[in-house]
């Protein structure tokens, strides 16, 4: 007889496999659509600021990517301090490209709790056009790049933003890392953005000047522990909707640490938990751990066979190796078995967000903006 507890785990594997599918098949139709060209239309000029704190993976190859658009454009490198030894690669990226109008800009304004956006400042407060991309160094840019920004500009577009599809990782934990970002926050951006719910990620951001100037200028995206949070914030607060490019721009990854990964887990999650707390907290159930758990339960309550669970495991994953070979993303044997350690860590990396608000970005301690508030109070 079924009882009303097998009743619900079956609900809840049924719901949680329809939005996992879901979601992949809107993240499908996603990457294989075209933005509307932008290649016959007037390109105004546009300014690329990329800000720069140390030595990323392929950082020559990434940095230089920024000249890889035929638009007219102002390319500005920030870097905060005149030791950092990212100066030297920028400094090559710029004489292999002596026709290009490049510049580099060193030093930092206190215009929020963000050091990013400190680096960002003078930047923006620099930059001669009114289209201005913030695009983070380790961002691998495209042919034509800006074509591909302006295309997936609309009417009511207010940004346009392309979260980092992983490429490129030769340890076991940059596996890890690219299925956290490619078939999972990936997956769950882009079937955003097929339903009109955009959201921004901050390793580009795509602004029209006015847009942001009117909310406050750069200093408005501080608002929250992470500049893309705000900025999602701001252009919805002014009726206008995010817009992600079709194919989500490369991000180099190299080698990682365990550690690493699992101290930037961390610390995304908690950026998601202060700017979209009920995001945060259906997040445990995101991932395939808890049906896996809630249907090898009802097997064993059951007496069902344990081919249900295998089924369960080949179709979850099954539809994400679907999505990275559409894509192009990596997606062999390994780096399947990445995706289901990924989901393993899901809800321990949700659990050890709880013990605290605060992160540390290369060596800065971040408050969410209310707390740093009270704490000077």
């Amino acid at each position: 007889m079924l009882t009303a507890t097998t009743l619900c785990l079956a609900l809840f594997v049924g719901i949680t496999l329809v939005a996992h599918l879901l979601s992949t098949v809107l993240a499908c139709r996603h990457v294989a659509r075209s933005a509307p060209s932008a290649q016959n239309l007037p390109i105004p000029p546009v300014t690329i600021i990329r800000p720069v704190c140390g030595c990323d993976p392929a950082l020559h190859d990434t940095l230089a990517s920024s000249f890889n658009t035929a638009t007219p454009s102002e390319v500005l490198f920030c870097v905060s301090e005149p030791d950092d030894p990212a100066i030297d690669v920028i400094a090559s990226v710029i004489a292999s490209h002596p026709q290009a109008d490049a510049r580099l800009l060193i030093g930092e304004d206190a215009i929020s709790n963000n050091p990013k956006l400190n680096n960002l400042a003078k930047g923006w407060n620099a930059a001669r056009h009114d289209w201005i991309a913030l695009i983070d160094s380790n961002v691998l840019l495209p042919q034509d790049f800006v074509a591909t920004l302006f295309g997936a500009w609309q009417t009511d577009t207010g940004l346009v933003t392309s979260p980092p599809a992983g490429i490129k990782p030769t340890t076991t934990a940059a596996r890890i890392e690219a299925g956290f970002l490619n078939t999972y926050q990936d997956r769950w951006q882009l079937a955003a953005d097929q339903v009109g719910l955009g959201f921004a990620q901050g390793k580009v951001l795509f602004w029209r000047r006015d847009v942001l100037e009117g909310a406050g200028g750069l200093a408005a995206l501080g608002g929250n522990l992470a500049e893309d949070v705000a900025a999602t914030k701001v252009v919805r607060a002014a009726g206008l909707c995010v817009r992600l490019v079709p194919s989500p721009f490369p991000q180099p990854l190299g080698a990682r640490s365990f550690t690493e990964v699992w101290q930037r887990q961390i610390r995304w999650a908690r950026v998601r938990r202060d700017g979209f707390p009920l995001i945060f907290a259906l997040e445990p159930l995101s991932g395939a751990a808890p049906p896996v758990l809630a249907l090898s339960f009802l097997c064993l309550n059951l007496h069902a066979s344990p081919l249900w669970v295998a089924m369960l495991v080949l179709l979850w994953f099954g539809s994400e190796w679907e999505l990275a070979r559409r894509a192009g993303w990596p997606a062999n044997a390994i780096d399947m078995l990445c995706w289901m350690l990924r989901d393993a860590m899901i809800p321990a990396v949700w659990a050890a967000a709880l013990g605290s608000r605060c992160i540390n970005w290369r060596g800065h301690d971040m408050k969410p903006a209310a707390s740093a508030r009270w704490s000077h109070e």
